[in-house]
């Protein structure tokens, strides 16, 4: 199977699969002597572990995450990182009913039609729980943009149609709410909404939005390696994401030229912009505003609610998926979107380093 790896000089690949020994990741090209410890990588990966809350798979996973090379007291070596989350409450007997059916919403039948084989246990590496390499992945490169004072805070904006209201936002509310949504009303009236949805045993998609700060004017390349471009293919590469927007998006096709344009202005010798309807890139390349995009995140596709669907011998039939499942896939699906922003971001920051001779000389001085 290829397609397991994305970035150029920042690169990690991912490998396991959900019902198999375990999961995890090697990063390549990481620079030697950044500080990263076991537990600040099993940090990311706990606001993605299941079990927090009854809004999320029951299946019960520490996922405790080993380093298994590329780290020598406490810093990076310079050389690939390698890091496993081994699986322990796998229960592979609830997907036998499925060997044989095409279910509603999942890979099941493009895989047999690709590969003419497939790992009928949860997906295999379809499965939301492949994000686990990335998560880990994720914190790294988060370490690494930390260092150069770059930050990035995804959080819920909407689900099941409910959005959060900007003018009462509180970050650290986020942290309060099992649905990772910075506003406490709206959050209010999902947990309602999901709880009606867990009853009619269906299920709820929603909105991820993710803010970078920090990121100066000048990263990412214009053509084919466009800093938002980059972004599209790390985030539209989750599972469960059908849509993507950057800035305005979407609601920029239906605006005018002197409304979506970004006026300029010079303070103290650097331009910044009166308004942010670019989402912080023009051009492909970052502009020093906030960097702004959002994620459209589908409802998770296996539900107890009795659908109509055919197996491989053509057969049409009902079907109840059975197992351990969310109800929604935003709140675990945060930390993913992060991770592979910052993973992105990370790739595009080091390759900048060679844009200019000037740059160039810097490191060599």
């Amino acid at each position: 199977m290829a397609g397991s790896s994305i970035g150029t000089l920042f690169r990690i690949t991912t490998w396991g699969e959900t019902h198999g020994e375990g999961l995890g990741v090697v990063v390549d090209g990481c620079p030697a002597g950044l500080s990263i410890s076991q537990e600040e990588i099993q940090q990311f990966l706990n606001r993605r572990k299941p079990g927090q809350s009854k809004y999320t798979t029951p299946r019960k996973e520490d996922d405790q995450v080993e380093i298994l090379s590329g780290v020598f007291e406490g810093k990076t070596t310079g050389t690939p990182i390698s890091m496993a989350v081994y699986n322990k409450n796998q229960k592979s007997k609830d997907y036998s009913q499925i060997k044989d059916i095409y279910r509603p919403g999942h890979a099941d039948y493009t895989y047999d039609a690709k590969y003419g084989i497939r790992d009928y246990r949860g997906g295999g590496r379809s499965s939301g729980r492949e994000t686990i390499g990335r998560v880990a992945a994720g914190a790294v490169a988060s370490k690494l943009l930390a260092e150069v004072g770059i930050s990035i805070t995804a959080y819920a904006k909407e689900i099941g149609g409910i959005a959060a209201d900007a003018e009462k936002f509180h970050m650290e509310e986020m942290f309060q709410n099992p649905f990772y949504m910075p506003d406490k009303e709206a959050a209010a009236r999902v947990q309602e909404y999901a709880d009606q949805m867990m009853k009619e045993k269906d299920s709820m998609g929603g909105i991820i939005e993710c803010v970078v700060e920090g990121l100066k004017p000048g990263i990412g390349d214009p053509v084919f390696e466009k800093l938002d471009a980059g972004l599209a293919k790390a985030i539209l590469s989750i599972g469960a994401v059908k849509g993507f927007e950057i800035g305005d998006g979407f609601a920029a096709a239906s605006s005018n030229g002197s409304a979506n344009n970004d006026a300029y202005i010079c303070r103290d010798g650097d331009f910044i912009k009166k308004t942010n309807h670019s989402g912080g890139v023009l051009g492909g390349i970052s502009d020093g505003s906030p960097l702004v995009f959002r994620a459209a995140v589908k409802p998770t596709p296996s539900i107890a609610k009795v659908q109509t669907t055919a197996g491989k011998d053509g057969e049409e039939i009902e079907l109840s998926v059975k197992g351990r499942h969310d109800p929604m896939i935003v709140p675990r699906a945060v930390v993913v979107v992060e991770s592979m922003a910052a993973i992105t971001i990370a790739d595009s920051l080091l390759m900048n380093m060679s844009a200019t001779m000037d740059s160039v000389k810097k490191i060599y001085e």
